[in-house]
């Protein structure tokens, strides 16, 4: 979970690159990634409800 200041949730092209990256790393060590939210003025945005996870 992270916040975007700007106020808009919508996860970025880097923000959906970095979960990428830490979700094999997060395979890679049998640990489970089961969401990364992006937190903005205007509410949330679920990676996983968006199908980018």
């Amino acid at each position: 979970m992270h916040n975007h200041p700007s106020g808009d949730p919508s996860p970025s092209a880097a923000d959906v690159a970095m979960t990428r990256e830490v979700r094999q790393a997060a395979d890679a060590l049998g640990i489970t990634l089961h969401d990364h939210v992006v937190v903005g003025r205007t509410g949330t945005a679920s990676m996983r409800a968006l199908g980018l996870l």
